[in-house]
């Protein structure tokens, strides 16, 4: 057990791990930090001899990770989702460096909070869809000349940061935790934003436009103001009379 009550509620996800060897050595990437907490998404291949002997002396942390099947079961529980990632990319995301990020994320977590630190593909990364799912984006700051960053090593800067943070935080976060209101789950943010897009489509806001553009736009505004659970259930009860009206209207439009 990590020497850091609030590193119980910080989680790695890999997403996609094409050699099983990068999950082992990102299992030590972990526990060298005093962390333990590794989510596996979809990886291409199951765990073997190599991954476990890359682990070297992590094999609990390898062992124990879950295995999902996607990037939204992985997260699904957790208030904030870091996706690390190369510049560059069509889906517009606050970005942090990594000592920002990990700030942001042990934060998070000594309020009481869930945290996923996301990682992609060793070739492709998070796909844009992945990105949406992502609170905000991490960028390691590496050469542009000799950008590529091996998984594991990505693990072990954003773990290490992780450890800095940790290693700085004040118990008095933890106490303060239980006077804040609890933010959305990543799960009811997504059910708010698939009723949002419906609300949308009911009372043609898009104009025939494609709506993507705008749900992009909608997607950060909502995820950088990190809504509570009360605000979220707020938000969906005006959406839901705005729909109610909307069929009201449309009934009537039919009746005349």
């Amino acid at each position: 057990m990590s020497q850091f009550p609030t590193a119980t509620r910080l989680r790695f996800v890999l997403v996609g791990t094409q050699h099983p060897g990068n999950m082992g050595a990102a299992a030590r990437a972990l526990k060298t930090m005093g962390l333990a907490r590794l989510v596996l998404v979809a990886p291409e291949k199951p765990l073997d001899e190599e991954a476990f002997r890359r682990s070297a002396g992590a094999e609990d942390v390898l062992g124990d990770a879950p295995v999902v099947a996607t990037l939204a079961e992985a997260v699904a529980d957790c208030r904030l989702v870091l996706g690390c990632t190369a510049r560059a990319r069509r889906v517009q995301l606050e970005e942090y460096l990594p000592a920002d990020a990990a700030a942001r994320a042990v934060a998070k977590a000594g309020e009481g909070a869930e945290v996923a630190l996301v990682f992609g593909r060793e070739r492709t990364g998070l796909t844009n869809e992945e990105l949406q799912l992502c609170h905000a984006a991490v960028h390691i700051p590496s050469d542009p000349d000799f950008s590529s960053l091996n998984l594991a090593a990505a693990v072990q800067v954003l773990a290490y940061e992780t450890r800095m943070q940790l290693l700085g935080t004040q118990p008095v976060a933890e106490a303060e935790a239980g006077v804040r209101e609890q933010a959305a789950s990543h799960e009811q943010m997504e059910s708010f934003f698939a009723q949002l897009g419906d609300t949308l489509d009911e009372i043609d806001f898009h104009k025939g436009r494609a709506p993507e553009s705008a749900m992009r736009k909608l997607r950060r505004l909502f995820l950088r103001s990190e809504p509570s659970e009360q605000e979220v259930r707020l938000l969906r009860g005006i959406l839901a009379d705005t729909q109610r009206m909307a069929r009201l209207a449309q009934a009537g439009r039919k009746d005349s």
